[in-house]
């Protein structure tokens, strides 16, 4: 329950994240200006300055939001499973149908047959002519 709110959450942040920052101003040339572009001060390679506005600061928030829900996300979904192996799981194995033990010099012997019987008995087939 808490797992689907959070990435509901999640989500609607990645969507007040996406458009707070397609929503703001260029700031100029970009990486090309700094390589002899507009100017060759330090300014123009860290970049100037600017008081924040609204869209600045809410594209902080929303990263810094999106960053810790996608971290408690991660550690939660890791805590509530345990591994478990495939060879812990108890083998099922088809009882045999009760058979009369079978009795020889004295030992008894359990006979476990390997096919069923045929409920029907096999046609008799005639014996061979004898040749002259």
């Amino acid at each position: 329950m808490l797992t689907r709110f959070l990435v509901i959450l999640l989500i609607v942040d990645s969507i007040v994240l996406v458009a707070a920052i397609l929503l703001q101003s260029g700031k100029g040339g970009g990486l090309a200006a700094s390589f002899g572009g507009a100017s060759s001060s330090a300014d123009a390679l860290l970049g100037t300055r600017q008081a924040g506005n609204l869209l600045t600061k809410t594209s902080w928030w929303a990263g810094g939001i999106f960053i810790l829900l996608a971290f408690v996300l991660q550690v939660a979904s890791s805590r509530g499973r345990t591994p478990t192996s495939v060879l812990d799981k108890a083998i099922a194995v088809p009882k045999a149908a009760p058979t009369a033990p079978a009795t020889q010099g004295g030992a008894s012997q359990t006979v476990v047959p390997l096919q069923t019987a045929p409920t029907t008995p096999a046609p008799a087939t005639p014996a061979p002519a004898k040749q002259p």
